[in-house]
């Protein structure tokens, strides 16, 4: 009987399915580890029609690599409906939904950085388009937190403070895929009171950050994650030893009339001398 003849598939549409299977194996693996060969495998075509396509493995790795920064850096588009705290768990949650749906393409993007380059080919410029993907995902990033804060031109701690936090939800989902230790769920929240944490400590310092977290503050419901916070650490607090207070003295009593200067007592006279 004959065989079902194979779906042909148009130039773009192959070209995805390409960038789908390398983006899972150099996630998986060291690009240096998976050849050409294999991704045609699992790809179901022959290893010439690969660089039909794509002129290297090179330029596949590359192109794995924009598909997942392009899809990261949407999970930080957010409508401005709600508080802050809200809006950023709802990033935090679409954030985590692309590490665990796709955890072999967020460790290739995020950890394809500093590789060389695949296949022989030019390693400076492997390494710089791969660094140039990374920094496209985390700008993309901080510009969306500075459009939920309302910034345009932010202070230099407040830029400090928001690249900051979006290094450490990245560190955070990569250590969390290595053993996932901490329930998924504990980390959306503990990274949205990290933001907050980092916030208030650089506005112990900067006027103008603090009143920007005055007002971020303001806008919570009381019942808000920055609220539930702060319930934590005054927890933590221990409660202030009572200050210790002087002795009472007490007064001489007075009579009536009494000149209102001081009682003050008489120096003690010497004892006499005994009478001959």
């Amino acid at each position: 009987m004959a065989k079902s003849a194979r779906r042909r598939m148009g130039v773009e549409e192959r070209r995805e399915q390409l960038i789908t299977v390398a983006l899972d194996l150099f996630g998986s693996r060291s690009p240096e580890d998976v050849s050409i060969d294999e991704i045609a495998e699992r790809a179901g075509i022959s290893r010439p029609l690969v660089y039909h396509y794509f002129p290297g493995k090179q330029s596949l790795y590359e192109a794995a690599l924009r598909r997942a920064a392009d899809e990261l850096s949407a999970r930080f588009v957010e409508p401005r409906e709600g508080s802050l705290g809200e809006r950023l768990l709802r990033v935090m949650g679409r954030f985590f939904d692309f590490v665990e749906g796709h955890g072999p393409g967020f460790s290739a993007l995020m950890r394809g950085g500093p590789a060389a380059a695949v296949g022989g080919g030019d390693v400076p410029h492997a390494a710089g388009s791969a660094r140039a993907t990374i920094d496209d995902v985390r700008q993309a990033a901080y510009e969306q937190i500075l459009a939920h804060l309302e910034v345009e031109r932010p202070s230099a701690r407040l830029a400090l403070i928001v690249r900051s936090w979006v290094s450490l939800a990245e560190t955070t989902a990569l250590l969390w895929l290595d053993g996932r230790t901490v329930a998924r769920a504990e980390l959306e929240v503990q990274l949205v009171h990290d933001f907050v944490a980092l916030a208030a400590v650089g506005a112990a310092a900067d006027p103008e950050l603090a009143d920007l977290v005055r007002h971020l503050l303001a806008q919570e419901p009381p019942d808000g994650l920055f609220a539930d916070l702060l319930t934590r650490l005054i927890t933590l607090v221990p409660a202030a030893p009572a200050a210790p207070t002087a002795p009472r003295v007490p007064l001489a009593p007075r009579t009536p009339h009494a000149s209102p200067t001081p009682h003050v007592p008489h120096a003690s006279r010497a004892p006499e001398s005994p009478r001959v």
